[in-house]
């Protein structure tokens, strides 16, 4: 069992920055990729932006303001977001594609979500 606790979401004016955390635990061999989604009222889940071994990859709407990266050793990554603006607000959501052991098929998990509102 693999679990995702996010943390840094909160309220923060057009312009500012915000970072977010995301650390799994339990059991998992190895990390195939991980990722940060969004899901704003009324609307589907999108991605915001994904890393693997090979690179980063980001949503038009972010490139150039928000950084994803992560912690290999601790099993956590991070979206650095900066210039922030008002259609950035939405409940983030970390993912982790893993495999558990090294004979098991990928797997994938998501964390609970945290809120990230842009307003003045």
């Amino acid at each position: 069992q693999v679990q995702l606790v996010e943390s840094g979401g909160g309220l923060v004016q057009p312009g500012g920055s915000l970072k977010l955390s995301c650390a799994a635990s339990g059991s998992i061999f190895s990390v195939n990729y991980m990722g940060w989604y969004r899901q704003a009222p009324g609307k589907e889940r999108e991605s915001v932006a994904l890393i693997t071994n090979g690179g980063t990859n980001y949503a038009e709407s972010v490139k150039g303001r928000f950084t994803i990266s992560r912690d290999n050793a601790k099993n956590t990554v991070y979206l650095q977001m900066n210039s922030l603006k008002p259609e950035d607000t939405a409940v983030y959501y970390c993912y982790f594609n893993v495999r558990v052991t090294e004979w098991a098929i990928q797997s994938g998990y998501w964390g609970q979500g945290t809120q990230v509102t842009v307003s003045s």
